[in-house]
């Protein structure tokens, strides 16, 4: 299948720039994936659409401020850090612009959010074939806390606002529920939830379970090569829990809806799976990439934001979009039409789409 077919304008006035006020009152396109009928309603009728004993399964990891910025030792050079993955304790895969010039031993000086040289150094110690830096960091103090103090949210490269990172994007490009520390880009289906809706829901009957995937930068990544099967999928750590793992194969023996809130809740479950649809608790890494046609064993419907053109996650909907998993590309892209349309907001900070 080719790349192109995954591809669609987008007026530029359209990918959000900001969050709005209250994450409960987004926009949210429904797609029936029978028929591919479309409706447009708010994010809280998603109170209406979810059943007494449905389960949703959400991802709760927790963005961390992980761009820093400092100065190359020697020429002074200005270089910007993006740590992506925990390697050791100590040594982060980051990484780097510019690139250029950066070779093992290279320290560079880590400066504070006003620009000012911090008493912190870096060093790179490594390089692998995707271009990334294994850097040695500071051992003192603790390195999530410094990142508190000198790290800025890392948000995606479309949203260009300057400044591009303030305080408020640290609490809301974050779900309220995310725990556990690692990612580098929010799941951003869950950025719609309150605590007021989740305590609805669950009072109507709605379970809600967790998992854990830590979201590397490449989720931004296009897909470059014609046809994409030869894309190669970025890796990512992820978690199921027994009790997890438990909640959805009860509702699965009983009939009872599964509910994806995000596209990386449902490559946690599709990787977690065995061909009878089946979970088994997982610690592990994942690099699936889901594309039409997919037999999806495990989720009956999607909750998701709108994604970049030609986007392993615009194809992982795509493949959802029609029962079976053969892919309604031509659905998605006609609802995506739709939305753009009628102004929905799209992207990390934009409106949502639920898919049952």
């Amino acid at each position: 299948m080719r790349t192109a077919n995954f591809d669609y304008p987008l007026p530029q006035e359209l990918i959000a720039q900001h969050p709005i006020e209250q994450r409960d009152a987004s926009r949210l396109l429904t797609l029936d994936r029978s028929n591919g009928a479309v409706t447009h309603r708010q994010f809280t009728d998603l109170e209406e659409l979810l059943r007494a004993g449905d389960v949703l399964v959400a991802n709760n990891s927790r963005v961390i401020p992980a761009r820093v910025r400092g100065q190359k030792e020697g020429d002074g050079a200005r270089v910007e850090i993006l740590l992506t993955e925990e390697h050791a304790p100590g040594e982060w895969w980051c990484m780097l612009r510019p690139g250029k010039r950066i070779h093992n031993g290279t320290r560079v000086q880590l400066h504070d959010l006003d620009g000012r040289p911090t008493p912190h150094w870096v060093e790179s110690i490594d390089k692998n074939d995707t271009g990334k830096y294994l850097m040695r960091l500071p051992q003192s103090p603790c390195m999530h806390e410094l990142l508190q103090a000198i790290g800025e949210t890392p948000l995606p490269p479309y949203i260009e606002r300057a400044p591009v990172d303030t305080f408020a994007d640290r609490e809301r490009y974050q779900t309220l529920y995310a725990k556990t520390d690692g990612s580098v880009a929010a799941p951003t289906a869950g950025l719609h939830f309150t605590d007021a809706l989740l305590d609805r829901l669950r009072a109507k009957g709605v379970t809600f379970a967790e998992v854990t995937l830590h979201i590397g930068p490449g989720t931004f990544q296009p897909v470059e090569c014609d046809h994409i099967e030869d894309h190669t999928m970025h890796e990512e750590r992820f978690d199921i829990s027994s009790a997890t793992a438990g909640t959805v194969n009860q509702a699965r023996a009983e009939g009872r809806r599964v509910v994806a809130v995000g596209t990386t809740s449902m490559r946690v479950l599709e990787s977690a799976a065995d061909d009878s649809g089946h979970i088994e608790p997982r610690l592990g890494r994942t690099d699936i990439f889901i594309y039409p046609p997919h037999d999806f064993r495990v989720v009956d419907a999607l909750l998701t934001n709108f994604h970049l053109p030609k986007s392993t996650l615009l194809m992982l909907v795509s493949a959802f979009s029609q029962p079976g998993g053969i892919g309604g590309r031509e659905h998605v892209l006609r609802a995506y039409a739709e939305a753009a349309a009628e102004r929905y907001r799209f992207f990390s900070y934009g409106d949502a789409m639920f898919l049952y």
